[in-house]
């Protein structure tokens, strides 16, 4: 969304990526101790994805004005080809640019050898599956990852990634499962409401996860009365994801990467919209998309679900960078959200997406640096 990851930005006229909000404000009142934070680099980034109809010429002018502005790091989309980045590494690098190969994980619209095979995908409680039947959107097209050779094959293009010179880290999007609460913001959008857990929204019932865990747990999901009570069946799918996640950690070990991932706004609000305990994962960094707009939230929501976000990995190794939505956001208030996740403990803040920042957006950046 960052595309949320495109949930985030599809799904509003781009909006989608990871989608979902609620919850309470708290300004900077009750915000963390920041000594540390001022004495470390703030880390500045943003989201961007490849275009074939763009020059090396407009690249280089696209990156250098990022670098000009404040930007220290781009999250890049080659829709997983090694081969686009490798073009592109070099010209970033060359502007003084840090390079993230940004993917799209569990969610794989238009993978084309996950489309020879119709049974990697995730189906729903109503029996459907997701290679022909997608929710909210046509681009949802989702892998299942208990399915051995479906999460072979996202592995298999971490892997691929990895092996690209230059980049710094492998980040991962859309690592969950498919939404089952979208944002509330983006309900209206869709004629929806979601009261409860619907059965066309709840992911995964194919017959590889629905017998694992009847092993496992000697019950059947699919006879469940109501599933969503079920903690079990719930943590069976956290794990899941967490298993990928960890595997992926160990492939950007091994390739001297980090592993860093796009998120929903924080664990709690993670786990209970799109199955994603993020504060459970072996990973380097973290990006959750605080887009309040998404959550009918104001300005100060950001800083509210970082500082949740940050209490939530004390004791991991793990670095929080806050995830800013810029397109409904002034000059002024990118400075202010910027301020905010600062104020709350980020240790650096993203931006979806850098085709979105106008020049107000670049100067507030250039001048939050400079002061």
């Amino acid at each position: 969304m960052k595309k949320l990851s495109l949930l985030f930005l599809l799904l509003t006229a781009s909006l989608v990526s990871c989608v979902n909000k609620s919850e309470a404000h708290q300004d900077t009142q009750a915000s963390v101790d920041t000594t540390d934070l001022e004495q470390e680099d703030f880390k500045y980034w943003t989201w961007i994805t490849a275009n074939p109809d763009k020059t090396d010429a407009e690249y280089t002018q696209e990156f250098k004005k990022y670098k000009e502005n404040g930007i220290d790091a781009v999250l890049i989309n080659t829709e997983t080809d090694p081969q686009v980045l490798k073009h592109l590494v070099p010209l970033a690098r060359k502007e003084g640019l840090e390079v993230h190969a940004w993917m799209f994980t569990m969610n794989r619209p238009g993978d084309a050898v996950a489309q020879q095979h119709p049974e990697w995908y995730v189906v729903s409680r109503e029996g459907k599956s997701n290679f022909d039947t997608r929710p909210y959107v046509d681009y949802y097209q989702w892998l299942c990852p208990t399915r051995k050779e479906s999460r072979e094959h996202v592995l298999s293009l971490v892997e691929g990634l990895a092996k690209v010179e230059g980049i710094e880290s492998i980040h991962l999007d859309y690592i969950r499962f498919p939404d089952i609460f979208l944002p509330v913001g983006l309900l209206p959008k869709y004629d929806l409401e979601q009261n409860e857990e619907l059965a066309e929204f709840d992911f995964c019932y194919c017959d590889v996860c629905v017998a694992e865990f009847e092993k496992e747990h000697h019950k059947n999901p699919r006879e469940f009365e109501n599933p969503a009570i079920d903690m079990e069946w719930k943590q069976f799918r956290l794990n899941k994801i967490k298993a990928v996640v960890d595997d992926a950690y160990k492939i950007a070990k091994e390739n001297n990467l980090k592993l860093t991932a796009a998120v929903f706004p924080y664990p709690e609000m993670a786990d209970h919209m799109v199955r994603q305990r993020w504060d459970k994962w072996n990973v380097d960094m973290v990006l959750p998309m605080i887009y309040q707009n998404f959550y009918n939230e104001e300005l100060d929501w950001i800083g509210f679900a970082t500082r949740q976000g940050v209490k939530d990995l004390e004791g991991r190794n793990t670095q929080l960078h806050t995830g800013i939505y810029v397109p409904p956001l002034s000059g002024k208030e990118v400075s202010e959200a910027i301020e905010l996740a600062k104020a709350n403990g980020a240790r650096g803040v993203s931006f979806f997406d850098g085709g979105a920042l106008t020049d107000d957006h670049l100067k507030a950046i250039k001048e939050s640096r400079d002061n």
